[in-house]
């Protein structure tokens, strides 16, 4: 690759590792890229805490290999896998049956959460400590804890172990048999509705109980205004709380779904004023960083419709495009705020430790959101067709181009 005539390396005192020296060495060593480009910009490399790579278990989804390569084209270099596989992670007999697909088949570092309980199944707590050294945190996704009291005791464990606690909040019994927002589109089209206070609440007890013990404590994938509120005045209250949103979260509402499979997602997307309610919360650092959730499921599976698909997109390819193009360009949000939300405070709040990597991008070619071109097996997105701004080159770690 020609030198472009501008090229911005984005540093920052907590990624060490990105210098000029680095970055130059490894495009002009046999890496290099192909073309000519007049401007490009160079990111630290991306991390995601709640990606779904499927294996073991569910492989007609979604591979290791697979779903590593598009976090590469992503811009990621980091991601931590969920749990909700099979055998699910729930002992380190079942938590190596994933480490070797991660050692044989991915090509960036894939950190595995171990479950809450066993099974994910709500009944009684996994071998929290057996799997701490090989665990990045725990949680049972996919799943609320119904119990308080298992969890309680999960928090007071994972407190003794130094673990993060990372849930996903749902009440079963405010479901009422929804799948997507309880809103003004659900009763326009006959469709069964997810109250918002199934989120809510559960994050509501989980922070009495946060206080109790003193746990760290993550909540996964929030969607709506109250749970902003929630965890702002916990935070102010001096919990150890932190959270997470993603990209369809803060970029549509109810007003753009379709009676498609690929706008189905759990928690669903949800109203104006929650969208609203999270890009605040995201510039004021309520919302403390950005998760994909990328889920893919079979072409098969998401072809049913609204009511009758399973749960889950796949975003892990298009997350910075669309955030940079729909929050950065158009001024809500600075671009060092959003790698702040993209790099560093994932990386801090769950321990993990810097290493050298990076990402090319060209943020000035206009392209369009094509999922036929995904390397991921899962194709369903609500963006396809959407124009953005960011075009991912390359990606390395260490030395080597992975993609």
């Amino acid at each position: 690759m020609a030198v472009p005539a501008k090229l911005t390396i984005h540093t920052d005192p907590r990624s060490p590792f990105l210098t000029e020296a680095y970055v130059m060495g490894v495009l002009s060593s046999g890496n290099a890229l192909s073309g000519a480009y007049s401007e490009l910009d160079i990111f630290p490399g991306f991390c995601d805490v709640h990606v779904h790579l499927r294996e073991p278990g569910f492989s007609y989804k979604e591979t290791i290999g697979s779903g590593t390569r598009a976090c590469a084209r992503g811009g990621y270099t980091t991601v931590c896998a969920m749990p909700n596989l099979n055998p699910v992670p729930d002992s380190v007999e079942h938590l190596n049956v994933e480490l070797d697909r991660i050692r044989c088949d991915a090509c960036m570092r894939v950190l595995p959460y171990g479950s809450i309980s066993v099974g994910e199944a709500g009944k009684e707590l996994a071998d929290l400590e057996g799997m701490a050294p090989y665990a990045v945190a725990f949680s049972d996704d996919g799943k609320g804890l119904q119990d308080p009291g298992l969890m309680l005791e999960a928090m007071r464990r994972a407190k003794a172990l130094g673990k993060l606690i990372v849930a996903h909040c749902e009440d079963n019994t405010l479901l009422k048999g929804g799948y997507i927002h309880d809103g003004e589109y659900a009763r326009l089209h006959g469709h069964a509705g997810i109250c918002a206070e199934s989120e809510w609440r559960p994050i509501q007890r989980d922070l009495h109980l946060c206080a109790k013990t003193g746990c760290a404590y993550h909540v996964c994938h929030i969607s709506c205004k109250e749970s902003v509120e929630l965890i702002r005045q916990a935070k102010a209250d001096g919990l150890d709380v932190t959270c997470e949103t993603a990209p369809h979260y803060l970029l549509l509402d109810e007003s753009c779904l379709k009676e498609e499979g690929r706008f189905k997602m759990n928690p669903p997307i949800r109203g104006k004023k929650d969208r609203e309610a999270l890009v605040e919360g995201l510039c004021d650092g309520t919302v403390d960083m950005v998760a994909t959730d990328h889920a893919p499921h079979s072409p098969e599976e998401k072809s049913r419709g609204l009511k009758d698909s399973p749960f889950g997109i796949s975003g892990i390819e298009t997350a910075f495009p669309l955030l940079y193009t729909g929050l950065v360009r158009t001024g809500i949000l600075p671009l060092s705020t959003l790698l702040d939300r993209m790099v560093y405070t994932p990386l801090e709040r769950f321990g993990i430790p810097a290493v050298p990597g990076f990402s090319v991008w060209d943020l000035q070619t206009l392209t369009h959101i094509d999922s036929k071109d995904f390397l991921s097996m899962g194709k369903a997105t609500p963006f396809d067709g959407q124009e953005v701004y960011g075009t991912c080159l390359a990606t390395y770690l260490g030395d080597q181009r992975i993609w």
